[in-house]
């Protein structure tokens, strides 16, 4: 198992980072860790874009939730088992989300790998012969050490978060919970901590992965609008 995670995952992952750091990102490790994630947001887009239909399915059955949610008052089980019920019967299915998802967590993981104890030069006798090996590792990024711990860039991410639930909170059909508002303020938090725990390598992965989540939102809400009454698409 350990012979298969380091072949297939750890070592491509740090050659396609070492071989960006070299050759297009200045010799700068913060700038190939953004490239990296945006070739791996390209690489996943087909998922992205099921993902973002889903969405837009979801938001179009506002009407339709608000109804439910009138009719199931006080009975929280019920209301789950109506929407799931109902969300299943227009196709809306979170599997494309999810493996988005699981699938920039393991390279979270992997670069997690990457980085503890430094990306010292003793990892680098893993690279391929394609790859050239660094002089040097530069690990500076708009004044930080990404190998360290940065509250400043973990707390971007929790700011950032906040203000995708909240949007993601104000498109969504029916009315917020308290349990939606608690929510809201709590995984921002809890996400800050974890991060400022980690090397802020993961920060700017996130950060760049969650910009390119907003383009892709961005860009279907621009061209795919949902009526605030939950109604037929607006033409």
């Amino acid at each position: 198992m350990s012979y298969l995670w380091t072949t297939f995952l750890y070592t491509p992952l740090l050659n396609v980072l070492i071989f960006l750091y070299e050759r297009f990102a200045f010799n700068n490790l913060g700038l190939a860790v953004i490239e990296l994630t945006v070739l791996l947001r390209l690489l996943l887009l087909p998922l992205s874009v099921l993902s973002e239909r889903n969405a837009l399915k979801f938001e179009r059955l506002g009407k339709s939730l608000e109804v439910i949610e009138i009719e199931t008052k006080g009975d929280s089980v019920r209301r789950r088992e109506r929407i799931r019920e109902l969300v299943r019967g227009e196709g809306v299915n979170p599997w494309a989300k999810a493996a988005v998802l699981g699938i920039q967590a393991l390279v979270l993981v992997l670069l997690y790998q990457v980085f503890i104890g430094g990306l010292n030069f003793s990892k680098l006798t893993r690279l391929y012969s394609w790859v050239p090996i660094p002089d040097y590792i530069n690990p500076d990024f708009l004044g930080f050490d990404i190998g360290e711990r940065s509250a400043i860039l973990a707390g971007a991410v929790g700011v950032v978060l906040f203000l995708e639930v909240t949007a993601n909170q104000r498109h969504a059909p029916g009315a917020i919970t308290r349990s939606d508002q608690w929510y809201r303020l709590f995984f921002p938090a809890f996400v800050f901590l974890a991060l400022w725990a980690l090397p802020s390598v993961k920060s700017v992965f996130i950060l760049t992965s969650m910009s390119f989540g907003f383009f892709l939102t961005g860009f279907r809400r621009l061209v795919f609008p949902v009526k605030k009454n939950g109604g037929d698409v607006s033409s």
